[in-house]
């Protein structure tokens, strides 16, 4: 059974930069999530469709789009500044193609982690809420909170899924950090699996198990943030650090 059509996309991020991008959508969805992909796969990526897939199937649709250093078969990751730009873009694209609808915003690993940057630096239009698939609080080996920083000047929810084999996040520096963010950031956690959302054979489980679940929390989460009252313009990202 079809829950979704998949429509192609052109994205503008300015005069000279344009990318590639995914529109999946159900008949009548209750929310979009503009879905960045990680540094190391495309918006192609199994993962990606299978879990875009999975969103549609319970309400949600997607735009997946690539960064321009992917759409043009590099390897190294944007600047910042640049993949931010894509970002707001991707966002911008979003409230185009699907006027009226509530957007989350967030992704996989370094999609994600750019996400929240843009929206630390300016909340992105229409984004009630950022959801966060494997975000990359350090380095692999290096435990640290830094990178997190910016999490506190996010004012709008947050969805962590994570796995307890993520090197990239250790729960000990994890949920210290999501308990200082307060109310605004709820932590799912995945048994077994890692960075990439992958259980080992020992487990007697199936990626695609892990993923069904991941698409359930997303959508259940949605489901509540959208039905709060809207933030103010004024109250968008304001408010003291925590």
């Amino acid at each position: 059974m079809s829950y979704s059509n998949t429509e192609p996309v052109t994205i503008v991020v300015d005069d000279s930069v344009r990318v590639s991008g995914l529109l999946q959508s159900p008949p009548r969805p209750q929310a979009c999530y503009v879905l960045a992909h990680g540094a190391g796969a495309g918006m192609t990526h199994p993962f990606m469709a299978a879990f875009a897939a999975g969103l549609a199937q319970r309400g949600l649709a997607t735009l997946r789009f690539q960064f321009p250093y992917m759409e043009q078969g590099g390897k190294r990751p944007d600047p910042p500044k640049l993949a931010q730009a894509t970002i707001r873009a991707a966002v911008a694209e979003a409230v185009r193609l699907l006027p009226g609808h509530p957007l989350i915003a967030g992704g996989k690993s370094f999609g994600g982690r750019m996400t929240s940057q843009a929206q630390a630096a300016a909340p992105l239009p229409n984004v009630r809420g950022l959801a966060f698939l494997g975000f990359p609080l350090h380095q692999a080996g290096h435990p640290s909170r830094d990178r997190g920083e910016h999490l506190f000047d996010v004012r709008i929810p947050m969805l962590f899924l994570q796995g307890t084999r993520d090197t990239l996040a250790m729960l000990d520096q994890l949920k210290p950090l999501c308990e200082s963010l307060g109310e605004r950031a709820t932590l799912k956690l995945f048994e077994d699996a890692d960075h990439s959302f992958h259980l080992a054979a020992r487990t007697g489980r199936k990626d695609s198990q892990v993923w069904s679940d991941m698409s359930d929390t997303i959508a259940a989460w949605t489901e509540a943030v959208v039905k709060r009252p809207r933030p103010t313009a004024a109250g968008g990202n304001s408010g003291p650090r925590a």
